[in-house]
């Protein structure tokens, strides 16, 4: 008797191995596909491009994106200024640059708060189930039927006074320069606002992964051979929801910097004078006729970035979902 039991938790660790290894070939797999696929290479590049640019990009901008030269107001495109200048005498091209910064940070922070939140209370509402999955599901059922932009708005609207009577009370209590500076509450509201927004997707994502996966043989497997259920939540089932997960946080990047230019162009978000393109989008729109390349350059640089991660999230999605791209 105590050789075959023996033999069958042999059986069952055979195979969790298998299932592992069968995982890193997947993923070898689909890094293949990735490479393979022109038009996520190209988005690859793009996103690469704006992260260069967001770390990089204010030092190596032509100008300070603050300096303005009085003599050379809304000029077109030279040699002096690339991209021209605005109505205040500011480069451009060195605006843009800076603007990446922004969009590059908001994506990133905001992203990551709502994934977090949204893999935290999934993760909660598959394994406890019963009041609790009623209470986040209503949760998400009541913020996903808001119109994103305008919950967006409305958050930042509400809650930049506060932030800021906060930001305020921290730089006397504290002395810290980092609390005197303006762009910081912009920042600190932009990022609630979206993580707001853009939790319920993430959480409605991870809760159906997990609840899909916990039938699994290989996490019956585990069980059988005295795996703890944290153990089995961090090294079986979160793993295996990675994919599409994934999938999600890329074309979130996407929706975020959307998102940020949206808030910033309705006078919500990032305040002048801090570079962000839907402010400078906002800023110019009155010489859209007279200058249309005050407009027409950071309304392109939104297009060309969102269309650029949106190309990589297609071919993750192709790389990671081999049958979904073959149906």
């Amino acid at each position: 008797m105590a050789q075959t039991d023996a033999a069958n938790v042999a059986d069952l660790s055979l195979q969790l191995e298998a299932q592992e290894l069968k995982a890193r070939g997947l993923w070898s797999d689909a890094f293949r596909r990735l490479v393979r696929n022109r038009l996520s290479m190209v988005g690859l590049f793009i996103f690469l491009l704006l992260f260069i640019a967001a770390i990089f990009g204010p030092y190596l901008a032509p100008y300070p994106y603050m300096l303005q030269n009085l003599d050379r107001i809304a000029e077109g495109p030279s040699v002096d200024y690339l991209l021209g200048t605005d109505d205040l005498g500011r480069d451009m091209l060195s605006r843009i640059m800076w603007g990446a910064r922004t969009a590059g940070i908001v994506a990133i922070i905001s992203t990551t708060f709502s994934l977090i939140l949204g893999i935290v209370l999934g993760g909660i509402a598959a394994y406890l189930g019963s009041w609790a999955d009623w209470l986040i599901g209503r949760a998400v059922d009541v913020t996903m039927s808001i119109p994103q932009l305008l919950f967006a708005s409305l958050i930042a609207a509400t809650f930049r006074k506060p932030v800021a009577d906060w930001v305020d009370m921290m730089h006397e209590r504290t002395g810290l320069e980092f609390f005197a500076t303006p762009t910081y509450v912009d920042l600190i509201v932009v990022f609630g606002a979206l993580s707001v927004i853009q939790w319920p997707g993430y959480a409605r994502l991870i809760r159906g992964q997990i609840l899909s996966l916990r039938e699994k043989e290989f996490v019956e497997a585990a069980r059988a051979i005295g795996v703890s259920q944290a153990k089995i939540l961090m090294k079986h089932l979160i793993p295996n929801a990675l994919g599409p997960l994934i999938v999600m946080v890329t074309f979130g990047f996407a929706g975020a910097i959307v998102a940020e230019s949206g808030l910033s162009f309705l006078g919500v978000g990032v305040q002048p004078p801090q570079a962000s393109w839907g402010a400078m989008i906002n800023d110019n729109q009155l010489s859209w006729r007279y200058r249309p390349w005050l407009v027409a350059v950071p309304g392109l640089t939104i297009a060309i970035v969102s269309l650029g991660i949106n190309f990589l999230g297609d071919g993750l999605n192709d790389a990671l979902n081999p049958r979904q791209a073959d149906s």
